[in-house]
């Protein structure tokens, strides 16, 4: 869902030349196909990207998206797919983009608000979520930003595809607005989101850490 609503901002932001969607599979007739700036490239391993790494060089910035509910998982799954799928995504575009003098990437991960930065508290998630900020925060990129959104209610036509998520905004659609406008540092859209991403991508931000207020101002 995230994905869907940065990739949009993407395709409509005038700065942005080029972009590399990574997917599992071909999306078919989504809005980043219909754009001739967005290439996609099908990984078939989040975890190896030895095949396709030659794609990944000479950009700017990553927007990592990517991410599952800790729902029903146990931290050493939970783990493999947050820390270790992120990280083997940063190592390879370290690579492809060295940090240099003159230039590197910024890499902006999206995290989630309550996130553990001790590693040490009781709430799992919060915990494997620090641990990987942490992680990229010390890698070497350019510079690196962890967006820690709360609640991200899905604009234009966009959809979540965790069926309790998207049954819960589909329920609150009717006051969605309302909570927008009285709660924005718990609440923002994947429209506000998108932009901010790339506000910080461009011109960076105070503090590595944006809350969701920070998110709000920014986007």
């Amino acid at each position: 869902m995230v994905g869907q609503g940065v990739l949009r901002e993407c395709v409509l932001d005038p700065e942005v030349e080029a972009v590399v969607s990574v997917v599992r599979h071909a999306t078919g007739p989504s809005l980043g196909r219909k754009s001739d700036k967005v290439r996609e490239v099908v990984a078939a391993n989040f975890f190896d990207y030895s095949k396709i790494e030659g794609n990944f060089a000479g950009f700017d910035a990553c927007l990592f998206c990517l991410g599952v509910s800790s729902v029903g998982r146990k931290e050493p799954e939970y783990r493999k797919v947050t820390f270790d799928l992120t990280l083997a995504a940063a190592r390879t575009l370290l690579r492809a983009n060295p940090t240099t003098a003159n230039g590197g990437m910024t890499f902006i991960y999206v995290s989630g608000a309550g996130t553990d930065s001790s590693e040490k508290g009781r709430v799992m998630w919060a915990r494997v979520k620090g641990a990987t900020e942490n992680a990229l925060l010390g890698m070497g990129f350019k510079a690196a930003y962890m967006f820690r959104p709360g609640g991200i209610v899905p604009l234009h036509g966009i959809t979540s595809k965790t069926k309790l998520y998207q049954t819960i905004y589909t329920a609150l659609t009717p006051v969605l607005p309302l909570l927008l406008r009285w709660f924005p540092q718990y609440v923002t859209t994947t429209e506000q989101l998108g932009r901010a991403m790339l506000e910080v991508a461009k011109h960076g931000y105070a503090t590595p850490v944006l809350e969701a207020r920070d998110i709000a101002r920014v986007g």
